[in-house]
């Protein structure tokens, strides 16, 4: 079972991401967004920074539907995310390899290109090319 702090080591071992201030978890790269806290809103209520769900990039509508069917016990969306190549993550309902290789994903669909490489040469095995 991951939590927030899981979000926290994870992303920010990878190269080029920068923290930004919330109340919760903010990650990004060459200034994109690509795991947050999620943002609840509800109506005529202040938003809740909820750091038990992660928003995450996935790049397209068809890698967000297959998570969404795939996995509805852990991945879920709003009306307000329609469109958005986003998903929401219940954390608790992941195991931190999971969680990693979710977060390493999103990472690469957001890092500008010639970052990725960076990331590459940082989980290549020793004495291996890693490209």
């Amino acid at each position: 079972m991951a939590d927030a702090n899981d979000v926290y080591r994870l992303a920010s071992a990878l190269p080029h991401v920068v923290e930004i201030d919330s109340d919760g978890f903010d990650f990004r790269v060459g200034g994109k967004g690509f795991v947050w806290s999620y943002p609840e809103r509800r109506p005529g209520k202040p938003r809740v920074i909820r750091t038990d769900i992660a928003v995450l990039y996935v790049g397209d509508e068809a890698e967000k539907q297959a998570l969404l069917l795939g996995e509805p016990e852990r991945f879920f969306t709003t009306p307000a995310y329609d469109g958005l190549p986003l998903v929401m993550l219940w954390l608790n309902k992941v195991d931190n390899a999971r969680l990693e290789e979710l977060i390493t994903d999103a990472w690469h669909m957001r890092a500008p290109a010639e970052f990725v490489g960076d990331l590459d040469a940082k989980i290549a095995p020793p004495g291996t090319d890693p490209g």
